[in-house]
Parts: C-alpha cells; sequence; structure tokens
C-alpha cells in the first residue's frame, strides 16, 4: 500500500521517520508504562515497585501506586480536556468576532437559531450577527461559569443529567475542573484514587459535552453544516504538476481561509506563473475532515501519514496549526523542498517557518502563507518524486442534520430533531440494524496502521452493526472502501438492506476528533425518542489505536455518557488495581458504563457484538420480536436516493 511504498523509499533515502525512532526506543520503561512514576516534585523522582516486598511500596510522601496512578490518569485527562475544549474556546472566539464584512461570517444562519435556542436566547427580530455574538459570549460563559452552573446540549437526556447528578459528576466549567485536577494534583493534596477518578469523569464531561460541543456547533454555524459529498483519499491524491499543499492539525479557522484564499484570481494567476497546472490543497489529520467534509478537499491520509507525504518529495509546503504535529516535520522537511510552516502561537517548532494567522487580518496572513507554498514550486527535484498510485472514493459529511435529511425528517426545532429519529430506532427495534459502534481515535506506531480500524469495522458491519466513525480511524475507511456505498455489500443482510435504501455506505463518517460530540448529540436525540437513558441503548465506543492525552480524554467522556468503551491498549494504569478495578468495575454504578482493554482487534469485536446483543435483551429485543416488526423495515425507509 502506499505508507509500505514510502516508508521503503524513505529507507532506501537514508530518512528517518517514526517508525525508525520507534526502533531506537527498544524496551519502553516498565514503571512508566504501569503508570507508577511520580516527578509531581522534587524529592523524587519516584518509582513505586511493580512487585509488593520487591522496592519500595510507596513514594517518598507516602502515595501508593493506586493515588500515583490515579493523578497520573487525572493529568492526562486535564490535558486532553484542556486541547480539545481550547480549540472550542479558540471558535468561540471566531464567532464573536464574525461580521458581514469579516474574514469570518454566518455560514448556517438556521443552525445559528437553533443553537440560540440551546442558550434560552430569543432569536426572533434580532440582526444574525448581533445574535451571533451572544450565543459566543454565552458559550465563553461555560469555560468560567461564576455560578457554576453550565449549559449543556438540549440532546443530553434528563436521566443522564440525573445521573450525574447523583454521583457527583455535573461540571462546574470547563476550565474550573482542568484547574481543579492540576491543583488536585499537586503535592501534598488529593490521595484518594476514587476521588481522582471521577475529577477524571467531571473534566471529560465537561470537554465533550460543553468544549467539543460547542466547537462543532460553532464551526457549523461559521462554516456551514456539513452535507454528504465525495471525495478522495490516500497519498495518491498528490499531483505531479501541481502545487501541492497539504494542511494538518485540527482548528478549521486555518484551513477555511486557506481554501478561500486558494480560490482567489491572485492565487490561481501566480500559480500559473511558476509553471503549475494548479492549485491541490490536501488534507492530514482532523484538518482534513474538516475540509472535505465541507469543501470536498481531498485526504492525503492519517496520523502517521505526515512524515511519508513528505517523503513523496511532491509537496511544496506543509502548514500546520495545532495537535498531533509530528517535531521532526521540520527536520525531515529539510532533505526535500518542502517548508513547513506553523501558523500557531500554541504550537511553535524549532527549524519551522513561523507565519502566524493574524486574527486582525486571517485572509492576508492566508494568502502570505500560500505565496510561500506557490514561489517554492519551482525548486522541486522531480528525481526524488514518488507518488503512490493508491487513492479510493470516498462519501463523507455525515453530520446529525444531514443524518435527519436522510431519515427523511426536518429539523426546525429540537423535538423536530428527537421526532426524526424514529425510522433509526425502527430499524434497531427490528433487527435490521443490531446497533451502533462508535469507532474514533488515532493511529498508533505500536500497532500495524489502520488494522485494527479495519479488521473491526470489517467484523461489525458483518453482524449488521452500524458503524459511524470521526478522526483518523474515519480516514483509515476511507482510504480502504468503506466509505464507498457499495461497501454495503460486506454487510450483515439487515445492515445491507438499510444502507441500500438509504444510499449510504455502512460507514458513516461524521467528522473531526472534536466532532464525536456529534456522536453523543445522535445518541441523545436516539435515548429521547425512546424516553431512556444513553447507557439503555445498544451502543459501544472503541478507541483500538489511541494514542493522545486528549483520546483517552475522548474514551473518558463517552463512558461516562453511559457507553461502554473498549480500548486496543492498556493505558498508564496497570500499576493500580484499585485505578484499574474503578475503570473496568465500580464506575458502572456511576455512570452505566465502564471501559474494557483488548489488544486482539478480533476479540474486541466480539466482545462489542456481545454486549451490543446483550443490551439488545435488556430493552426486551428478543428475536420473536425482531421477526415480527422485520416487514416493516420497507415502510419505515424513506425514498431517497442522493448522492
Amino acid at each position: 500500500m502506499a505508507a509500505e511504498q514510502l516508508i521503503k523509499k524513505s529507507d532506501n533515502d537514508g530518512l528517518e521517520t517514526a517508525w525508525d525512532r520507534l526502533a531506537k526506543q527498544k524496551i519502553a520503561c516498565g514503571f512508566g508504562t504501569a503508570g507508577v512514576c511520580c516527578r509531581i516534585c522534587t524529592m523524587g523522582p519516584c518509582r513505586v515497585s511493580l512487585k509488593p516486598g520487591k522496592g519500595a511500596e510507596r513514594g517518598i510522601c507516602g502515595a501508593t501506586a493506586d493515588v500515583i496512578v490515579a493523578r497520573n490518569f487525572a493529568r492526562m485527562i486535564a490535558a486532553g480536556s484542556a486541547a480539545h475544549s481550547d480549540h472550542g474556546r479558540s471558535i468561540c472566539y471566531d464567532l464573536l468576532s464574525a461580521a458581514e464584512t469579516g474574514d469570518f461570517r454566518i455560514a448556517d444562519k438556521e443552525k445559528l437559531i437553533r443553537t440560540a435556542e440551546r442558550f434560552d436566547i430569543e432569536a426572533k427580530d434580532k440582526d444574525i450577527y448581533d445574535l451571533a455574538h451572544e450565543v459566543a459570549a454565552q458559550g465563553l460563559e461555560n469555560f468560567g461559569s461564576v455560578t457554576e452552573t453550565v449549559t449543556f446540549p438540549q440532546s443530553l437526556p434528563p436521566q443522564r443529567l440525573e445521573r450525574w447528578k447523583q454521583h457527583g459528576l455535573v461540571p462546574r466549567a470547563i476550565d474550573r475542573e482542568v484547574i481543579s485536577i492540576m491543583h488536585s494534583t499537586h503535592m501534598g493534596c488529593m490521595a484518594d484514587a476514587e476521588a481522582l477518578i471521577k475529577l477524571s469523569l467531571k473534566s471529560a464531561i465537561a470537554d465533550g459535552w460543553l468544549g467539543s460541543s460547542m466547537a462543532t456547533e460553532f464551526s457549523d454555524i461559521l462554516f456551514g453544516t456539513p452535507q454528504v459529498r465525495s471525495t478522495e483519499a490516500n497519498l495518491g491524491v498528490l499531483e505531479e504538476n501541481q502545487v501541492n499543499i497539504v494542511l494538518h492539525g485540527h482548528e478549521p479557522s486555518l484551513s477555511e481561509m486557506l481554501v478561500r484564499a486558494a480560490d482567489l484570481p491572485e492565487i490561481k494567476a501566480l500559480a500559473e506563473s511558476v509553471g503549475a497546472e494548479g492549485i491541490n490543497l490536501c488534507g492530514l489529520c482532523c484538518t482534513a475532515n474538516e475540509m472535505a467534509m465541507r469543501h470536498g478537499v481531498k485526504i492525503a491520509g492519517n496520523f502517521l501519514h505526515q512524515e511519508l507525504a513528505v517523503v513523496t518529495g511532491a509537496v511544496e509546503a506543509l502548514i500546520v496549526d495545532v495537535q498531533c504535529i509530528l517535531p521532526s516535520l521540520a527536520k525531515l522537511s529539510e532533505c526535500f523542498h518542502t517548508k513547513f510552516i506553523t501558523t500557531s502561537p500554541k504550537a511553535r517548532i524549532t527549524g519551522a517557518l513561523h507565519i502566524e494567522l493574524d486574527e486582525r487580518s486571517r485572509l492576508e496572513s492566508a494568502k502570505e502563507i500560500l505565496n510561500e507554498a506557490i514561489k517554492n514550486y519551482p525548486h522541486r527535484n522531480r528525481d526524488k518524486v514518488f507518488i503512490p498510485d493508491f487513492k479510493e472514493k470516498a462519501y463523507l459529511g455525515y453530520s446529525v442534520e444531514q443524518i435527519i435529511s436522510i431519515l427523511g425528517g426536518k429539523h426546525e426545532t429540537f423535538q423536530d430533531k428527537v421526532d426524526t429519529m424514529s425510522p433509526l430506532v425502527q430499524v434497531i427495534a427490528n433487527g435490521s440494524v443490531k446497533g451502533i459502534a462508535a469507532i474514533v481515535g488515532c493511529n498508533n506506531i505500536r500497532i500495524t496502521q489502520d488494522e485494527n480500524h479495519l479488521e473491526i469495522i470489517k467484523s461489525l458491519i458483518e453482524q449488521d452493526i452500524l458503524v459511524v466513525t470521526t478522526g483518523c480511524a474515519a480516514q483509515a475507511a476511507a482510504k480502504h472502501k468503506f466509505l464507498q456505498k457499495n461497501a454495503a455489500q460486506l454487510a450483515g443482510p439487515g445492515l445491507q438492506a438499510v444502507c441500500e435504501a438509504l444510499d449510504i455506505p455502512p460507514v458513516l463518517h461524521m467528522g473531526s476528533c472534536v466532532d464525536i460530540s456529534r456522536i453523543l448529540d445522535l445518541a441523545g436525540c436516539v435515548a429521547l425518542n425512546l424516553g431512556v437513558d444513553i447507557s439503555d441503548l445498544p451502543l459501544a465506543g472503541i478507541a483500538s489505536e489511541y494514542m493522545s492525552e486528549k483520546a483517552l480524554t475522548i474514551g473518558t467522556y463517552v463512558v461516562s455518557t453511559g457507553i461502554d468503551t473498549w480500548l486496543g491498549s492498556m493505558p498508564p494504569i496497570s500499576g493500580g488495581p484499585e485505578v484499574i478495578d474503578i475503570l473496568t468495575n465500580r464506575i458502572k454504578d456511576w455512570v452505566g458504563a465502564s471501559f474494557y482493554v483488548e489488544e486482539n482487534p478480533h476479540q474486541l469485536a466480539k466482545q462489542v457484538i456481545l454486549r451490543i446483543n446483550e443490551k439488545r435483551r435488556e430493552l426486551g429485543l428478543s428475536h420473536e420480536e425482531e421477526k415480527a416488526l422485520s416487514e416493516r423495515i420497507t415502510r419505515s425507509m424513506p425514498e431517497q436516493q442522493t448522492e
């Protein structure tokens, strides 16, 4: 495949990639892997023995292994919550600055009006930009609420909120929960594993249901709510005779400006003047998802493709903002003509060309960045160019609004949104769709790239389980044909019939990492339609190749939402038996779901299938009821054949 060919090229050219650096790491530190290394004060660092009676059983301060593990876990959740929610904060400020004549304008007025309903803001007879500023200001209140009162989306079922209240898990504000973790894990503070895990859950909930939710909603308002469209995915999307500009990161503010600037006549003329046939904008990681969903921009790949894109020798500029960016790109780019350009004050990298996206004149900054890239085209050494001949067509853009449209509904009020879920509820009830699995998360260099994602997808759709996906997992599905509509032929007979009736693939691409909030929204609306809690539904969360702190935070807020979640590798908690017991057992009493860890993708898929079937039985969906309802599938499916 594309990655294999370029890894071989990098080896032949004497270049270093992440796979080479992994080999040099040799054996990972056992204390760090188990989470029992503490360095939060300078009396240490302390390493607690993994074997009782052999070495220190407590840190110098007296902290036990479980306390150390819980502290480290909590700090990972705080970092992950901060990363995603700060993304949301940036979008809040972008919405606050929106103006009719500015760089940021309102693209989805209807969604703005519906979002105002969430914040109890009256929209009638208001100027659309005044309304946007009022919504943004209320959104920012969720970050530092003085009254310790936050505004959840309307799709949060009351049973879920009540359960959080009973167990002290309702966040007081996004920033408050992150800071509480950092304070509580300071030397001489919290030394109780259960209390530390509860702090972690509160912070994660604040990320998923507040920070990430607002990042998604406000991005849709500013840049447009995704609709189904087609694109192409894999490194074969790079072009021999065009200026290849690859965008990588997560926040859509940068990519939206670059997409707009690339369409300007002066920029197109500049590309022609240097001998190029045009400009080829492509994306990596979640920036790719954002651009593809809204503009059909091509996807060069996911996390582990970022170095390989440079190795092709065909990239004029690799432009990044924040999150999941390898610092190695600066040195690697020097081996080619590629310009590695950073744009965010939060992610400056030594050796990169830094052109900051000026908040006062973003479009001008975008034009400056594109000028650097285009003028670099004549410097391409064509003897070094190798573009793998691998790319696949993919359908994406399955926002909740688009799913509502496909199901034949209209969405003017929140109740419309809930009512529209009836056809989806119906096919789950009659067994055509056994349940829904969300496959999300990263690539992890310690796991063969995309392998877990793909094997699990294949196993689940064969058993009539609809897959929704975001982030790098979504791009894995795109590269391997699972986002094509004819992939329904790989599904079980019930799911295949549903896919063909609705003209959809069996795997629905719902967006970037922050867009997992779309999955929460969808789950909440289904639960409200049935009058149950989310934990009652036949759902599963899967992050089989996760690697980052924000990915672990995502898993934690998905579990906190009441959705059992499977991880493909053990987080650094194995040295804390009480912490393991809390996250895989006791947590069920608090939130109605728990974590599972399974490295084998086939075994993981089997466990998910068994759990979804168990959930169906608990809902009373027996085989007899499925059979009695099966004839209703045709009547329940609207006639819609759109691309």
